[in-house]
């Protein structure tokens, strides 16, 4: 199994802090059924710069100590970008890390805000050769508020992805309840951990995966499969999201 979304790096982010975190966290990986992750740092979020050059080398070391550990588990190279205004420069300067050097890039928006510019910066992510995907749209305000943003995102060509924990319901109801929706509606197309250590923010893919099942479970491996082996990833047309009334909501799963 691929995950394509940790903080697993040692003292880059709010994820693993030394070389004993990291140990735990590949553990607990490998436990969970992982043997390919990748990791995606913060970048440009307001806390934490981390350019694709120094993203290599920490990945270089830290595959170097799990091999000294014998975990059987490799790390591969990426990057949690935020959006932001210097973004296409930045990518064009090679400060960027698509997903294992493909041309899949993760996108974060703060998880209260969808700027405004978002939707002319993703089409000219797209011209320049980079398809966006959307990390963890489950858990953003304005999403959750106006489905149709995201659908529209979609509808233009960006990917997103839902973390493991909002299916398993360990960020709430409601959360579980709107990934469910992204699901149904083809508005999503990877399932990751966005695992930051082993204790409050774990990976739980296992859970998750069996949570989903049938053949959205394995569309959403296979995605993970495609994007690490640089091909073309797997989306079906998207639908835009019923709004509810309260009998089904009182239902709902």
């Amino acid at each position: 199994m691929i995950d394509l979304h940790s903080h697993i790096l040692p003292g880059l982010d709010d994820g693993a802090a030394n070389d004993e975190q990291l140990l735990a966290m590949a553990n607990a990986a490998v436990k969970d059924g992982i043997t390919k992750i990748t990791a995606t740092p913060h970048h440009q979020n307001g806390s934490f710069t981390n350019p694709a050059a120094v993203i290599r080398k920490e990945v270089e070391k830290a595959n170097a100590f799990l091999n000294e550990q014998n975990v059987p588990l490799e790390i591969l190279p990426g990057q949690e970008v935020r959006i932001y205004g210097e973004l296409l420069e930045d990518l064009e300067k090679g400060e960027l890390l698509p997903l294992n050097d493909s041309s899949y890039l993760f996108v974060e928006f703060p998880s209260n805000q969808v700027p405004r510019y978002a939707k002319q910066m993703l089409f000219d992510v797209q011209l320049a050769g980079i398809t966006p995907i959307i990390v963890h749209p489950e858990r953003n305000s304005v999403f959750m508020e106006k489905p149709d943003l995201l659908y529209e995102f979609v509808q233009n060509g960006s990917l997103t992805q839902v973390t493991a924990a909002s299916i398993t319901g360990r960020f709430g109801k409601k959360i579980r309840s709107f990934s469910f929706d992204l699901l149904d509606a083809n508005l999503t197309h990877f399932l990751a951990s966005d695992a930051h250590n082993t204790t409050t923010r774990g990976f739980y893919m296992q859970e998750a995966y069996e949570e989903i099942g049938g053949e959205t479970a394995q569309v959403l491996k296979q995605n993970a499969e495609r994007i690490v082996n640089h091909e073309a990833v797997f989306s079906e047309q998207p639908h835009k999201i019923e709004k509810k009334g309260l009998f089904q909501k009182l239902f709902k799963k």
